[in-house]
């Protein structure tokens, strides 16, 4: 699926990765009101309408984007209903043809592990059938439970030829607090990294593995370092835009072809239009502001290999 991923981004010309992250806010006022009229004010109302919402994103950005990453605390907040938008979500986002990322952030004991990795990115036998959960095509761990928690999501990327981005450095304001912390004179953060890059080794897909690291925009000096200790893994880069990561400093993320690395947009793109930048586009033509915040993205990220 790296291979994929990398094959998207080429073709596309844009390392781009749009965060289907939505909230009830975000959402324009004539797609509530056609859910709630069908569904009432209930979870099942809120699930509609994010999920017509979403719909409506990928239909406008599908020949502009490689990837999307749903963030599945978005859908959970809304209980069943929502886990089925979140599934519907991936699911037309494949026919689409574009790579989903499921920001699931998972990470514990191997046998609880195991059961993650099964649901979202392998397959569970059930009597005489192989059924697969939600499907996405990677997904985002958490490592700090150390190599227990890493290897069953490993050996499921291998056998589906799925990945996943673990944390090394994320873009939260509060992250230094264990992040940073000196261990025999180097930076946690730097531990994971070189962790990261000894299980990577074990599944490659070519150039790069499927297991790939997480590096938040807002530390290009630390990305710069990471990226040394970390030279066959694809970097997801959150912390784009609104969290005050620019392009002009994601130049370390990338290698010199251009490859290594995807950046994430969530609310810049899927709420665009509330963006006084994009105040043209009406409620009504949300998705319409939501490509050309993804055009201008793809513009402003070619700052990056500017020298």
């Amino acid at each position: 699926m790296i291979n994929k991923l990398i094959a998207n981004i080429k073709e596309k010309d844009a390392p781009i990765v749009v965060g289907l992250d939505p909230m009830l806010s975000h959402v324009p006022q004539h797609i509530l009101n056609a859910a709630f009229s069908e569904y009432g004010e209930t979870l099942e109302g809120a699930a509609e309408a994010i999920w017509q919402f979403n719909k409506g994103i990928v239909d406008a950005t599908c020949d502009l984007i490689p990837a999307v990453k749903p963030q599945v605390a978005m859908y959970e907040q809304f209980g069943i209903p929502g886990m089925v938008a979140f599934k519907k979500t991936v699911d037309y986002c494949k026919e689409k043809g574009i790579v989903v990322i499921g920001d699931i952030k998972r990470g514990d004991i191997g046998s609880t592990s195991a059961a993650y990795a099964t649901g979202h990115i392998g397959k569970v036998k059930i009597g005489n059938n192989i059924c697969k959960g939600f499907d996405e095509d990677f997904i985002t761990v958490n490592p700090y439970l150390g190599t227990d928690g890493i290897k069953p999501f490993a050996d499921v990327c291998k056998e589906e030829k799925k990945g996943m981005f673990i944390l090394v450095k994320t873009s939260n304001p509060s992250s230094g607090e264990f992040q940073d912390r000196l261990i025999d004179g180097k930076p946690l953060y730097e531990w994971v990294a070189r962790k990261v890059a000894e299980w990577g080794d074990d599944c490659m897909g070519g150039d790069y593995s499927y297991i790939g690291c997480v590096i938040g925009a807002t530390y290009p000096k630390m990305g710069e370092v990471l990226r040394k200790i970390m030279p066959k893994q694809y970097i997801l880069v959150p912390g784009y835009g609104a969290q005050g990561g620019k392009a002009k400093d994601l130049a370390p993320y990338f290698n010199e072809d251009g490859l290594g690395a995807i950046v994430n947009s969530s609310r810049g793109i899927i709420a665009a239009y509330q963006n006084e930048k994009y105040s043209r586009f009406a409620p009504e033509n949300y998705a319409d502001a939501s490509r050309q915040a993804v055009i201008d993205m793809r513009e402003d990220l070619k700052q990056a290999f500017v020298k």
